[in-house]
């Protein structure tokens, strides 16, 4: 028997608040002097990309629950599509 549906949610809402974890420490190495501003912006921009990638299946996950359809059938978008939309 494979994971549940609220597992698989509970997993992405994992790996955003890990990625938020990762932002903080960014900055606040960046405050530190560990890392210099361009590479805290190259990591930071690919996390950017990345949570918006996992926001993204979880609205698709969500829309598809609230229209009676499975949510597993949603998938991982590019992020050139994802980049694409309007907040």
């Amino acid at each position: 028997m494979g994971p549940s549906k609220n597992d698989a949610e509970s997993a992405i809402l994992g790996r955003i608040s890990t990625m938020v974890g990762h932002e903080k420490v960014l900055r606040a190495q960046l405050a530190e002097g560990a890392i210099d501003g361009h590479e805290e912006h190259v990591r930071l921009a690919a996390l950017e990309r990345e949570l918006d990638q996992c926001w993204d299946l979880l609205r698709q996950r969500r829309a598809l629950k609230g229209a009676g359809a499975d949510p597993e059938e949603a998938q991982v978008r590019t992020e050139g599509t994802v980049e694409g939309y309007l907040s």
